[in-house]
């Protein structure tokens, strides 16, 4: 971990949050940033000693009416905890932890709230030594992660322990009632785990027009359907940007195509695909925005031009609504992209297109299956892939007595984007583990340049052997080498 990441409350950015959550770098919170958090608790000491705060002077949901005495103040912030922590469900992975904590700490930065300095130093110190709460992964329903961010709470109160990570976990600090719900107002396990997703997902993306180039080149198909004069006609951006991806991997390319026009798979890649780079594109703007916001309920306004007119606002910004539906939309989008791979892949196992190859890519024309069984598990992982891409927005809840009564579940959202990653990668592995093959068998090299360097990658990762036999371990080999890092 040779760079150091600086949280300052405005700037960090999904990729930042997968890197912290996977180590691949370390943070430091911006000293102006911490200083501006310091000042909030004189400021809301002042408001709350004028009206009621929800959640500070009175309890929470249903309660929001009901008063805390001051004798009860100082350990109404470890009860809201206490009483919130229950999620259920299997633990998040660490890495999704963390990507948690690299989130709730730079939106605290913002300073909307009156949350503690030592509970931000505490953060910061578990963040950089890639320490990480046992979270439970069920809890949330889109407005708000507050049985995970409660389980938070108290493992920053020493409670329950920390996870992994190097050297000492932080030591315990005291959570007051100016802590708690503002520690639990965000879903920030939401949006990183969406961020994680979104990071490989943009990887798999960039990668496919490699693997769907090699299938075309495979069967000698036409360039024509990625011409900039057809996109100039109808300029959608991720439209135009796959085809001009294609064009820059094909360039080189010497052959005549083999039909007038070819299947779907190829001609339509610049539409569907390009519908999949504008849905990531949204998604990346929608987190954008959550990872450096100020989304605590109530809102604390220091009111900078007007001193000594700081006060609460009481909102709704906790309401994942943009990005939920981003998140639908995004995997709808990849199971179109998804869907085509699986038409390549079927162009590859006929032999009117491999030039008179034998079915299914078999060793030899005598019965043999080949590759048969590769088009079964595409079509399964992208089954899989259907049934995640069902929008979670249509969902509905009340709770609280009725007095909450909608629900994003972008929750939900994130954890079917997380499962889309395996799926896309393996779909896109079966199509790659058959292109590489055909290659083979007709004798072909792909254009020079980029997709001849990748086209080799593959080749030297995937065995060539011909003969009927168990194709598992070609296809997560496949699947790992198109998730890898540049």
């Amino acid at each position: 971990m040779s760079q150091t990441l600086v949280l300052d409350g405005t700037t960090l950015t999904p990729s930042q949050v997968t890197a912290l959550a996977r180590r691949r770098t370390t943070s430091v919170v911006a000293p102006a940033a911490r200083q501006r958090v310091t000042a909030t608790r004189a400021a809301a000491a002042r408001v709350t000693a004028r009206r009621h705060v929800y959640g500070h002077t009175t309890g929470v949901g249903a309660n929001r009416t009901t008063p805390v005495p001051d004798a009860a103040a100082d350990t109404h912030g470890l009860r809201l905890l206490r009483s919130h922590s229950g999620g259920i469900g299997p633990l998040v992975p660490e890495a999704q932890a963390r990507a948690m904590l690299a989130v709730r700490l730079n939106q605290v930065l913002g300073a909307g709230s009156a949350l503690g300095d030592t509970v931000v130093d505490a953060l910061a110190q578990a963040l950089a030594g890639g320490h990480a709460p046992a979270v439970h992964a069920l809890g949330a329903i889109g407005t708000a992660d507050l049985t995970a961010l409660a389980e938070l709470g108290l493992t920053l109160a020493g409670e329950l322990p920390w996870q992994g990570g190097d050297g000492p976990a932080p030591l315990p600090v005291p959570i007051t009632r100016w802590d708690a719900l503002p520690l639990m107002s965000s879903s920030a396990l939401t949006i990183g785990q969406s961020a994680l997703a979104a990071t490989d997902l943009r990887l798999l993306l960039d990668r496919l027009p490699l693997v769907a180039a090699l299938t075309l080149t495979a069967v000698r198909g036409g360039t024509e359907a990625f011409a900039s004069s057809v996109h100039a006609r109808r300029p959608h951006v991720g439209a135009g940007q796959a085809a001009a991806r294609m064009r820059e991997l094909l360039a080189h390319s010497d052959w005549q195509p083999a039909l007038v026009q070819d299947p779907f798979g190829f001609r339509c890649l610049p539409q569907v695909h390009g519908a999949a780079l504008d849905s990531w594109a949204a998604l990346d703007s929608v987190l954008t925005i959550e990872l450096n916001s100020s989304v605590e309920n109530p809102l604390l306004d220091l009111a900078p031009d007007q001193p000594g007119h700081e006060d609460y606002h009481h909102h709704g910004g906790f309401h994942m609504a943009s990005l939920a539906l981003a998140l639908d939309q995004f995997r709808l989008a990849l199971l179109g992209t998804a869907s085509l791979s699986t038409s390549r892949l079927g162009v590859l196992v006929e032999p009117a297109f491999t030039g008179g190859l034998p079915p299914f890519l078999a060793q030899t024309d005598d019965g043999s299956s080949g590759i048969m069984i590769v088009e079964y598990a595409a079509q399964s992982a992208l089954a899989e892939l259907r049934g995640g891409a069902q929008p979670v927005t249509v969902g509905h809840a009340v709770i609280s007595r009725g007095v909450e009564e909608h629900a994003s579940f972008a929750s939900t959202g994130a954890r079917r984007i997380l499962e889309a990653v395996n799926q896309v990668s393996l779909v896109l592995g079966c199509e790659l583990v058959a292109a590489v093959r055909a290659l083979r068998m007709r004798g072909l090299k792909p254009p020079a340049g980029e997709l001849r360097d990748f086209h080799r990658a593959a080749a030297d990762a995937l065995s060539p052997d011909l003969a009927d036999r168990k194709l598992t371990d070609d296809i997560h080999t496949a699947a790992a080498l198109l998730l890898r890092p540049t």
